[in-house]
């Protein structure tokens, strides 16, 4: 399939400043941007740079950023799903993960986490897609912010609700490995029902097996 992208941008204001949050943004652009030293939930900040700038050029592969001037402050990225993972299985062209959003502290509790998922589906393209997410608490920055694993979840389920994620059951052995974590997908208007079907499959392997 022809993966289209089309560029969107909105101010946030926030009490820490006014930011930008926009994209898909091309690799070119990632590379003259700073990164923030405190956006380190995945691996150090220039590492993950790097791996947004690679994200930003696969033809499927979304980022989103939320930026301070010219600094990096937050992102999400959206990208096919780790060849490791269940999800690949069905080798379906048109299912996408959401694999990582992140927002240094400083603006956390400011809107940019739910800004971010906003205006990732401003893209009318998003409609032909799945759009997936797993949550695993261990990902979760309970420390940094005080909360528990239930007052985390709620925070997380809020921000993936802002784009129109919701949660769906599944089978899988390490999301089922604790109540807490949860897979949540969003199918898209355009999403034929063939493909519905095959991730109905995919969500529920386990069912077949006696």
């Amino acid at each position: 399939m022809e993966h289209r992208k089309t560029y969107n941008a909105k101010e946030l204001k926030t009490p820490k400043g006014n930011l930008i949050i926009e994209g898909p943004i091309s690799s070119e652009k990632l590379a003259d941007l700073e990164f923030h030293k405190d956006l380190v939930a995945f691996r150090p900040p220039e590492q993950q740079k790097k791996a947004l700038i690679e994200i930003a050029g696969l033809p499927e592969g979304r980022i989103i950023i939320a930026r301070y001037r010219d600094t990096i402050v937050g992102y999400v990225t959206y990208v096919y799903p780790d060849p490791l993972e269940r999800w690949s299985e069905g080798k379906m062209e048109n299912l996408i993960e959401l694999g990582a959003i992140e927002v240094i502290p400083e603006f956390r509790g400011t809107g940019t986490g739910k800004s971010l998922l906003k205006v990732s589906m401003m893209d009318d393209a998003m409609e032909d897609y799945i759009i997936i997410t797993t949550e695993y608490y261990w990902h979760w920055d309970l420390k940094g912010t005080g909360l528990n694993v239930w007052e985390y979840r709620k925070v997380m389920e809020k921000m993936m609700n802002a784009g129109g994620l919701e949660w769906y059951a599944t089978d899988d052995p390490e999301i089922s490995s604790h109540p807490a974590n949860c897979l949540m997908a969003k199918i898209g208007t355009r999403v034929d029902l063939d493909s519905v079907q095959k991730f109905d499959r995919l969500r529920f392997m386990n069912r077949f097996m006696y």
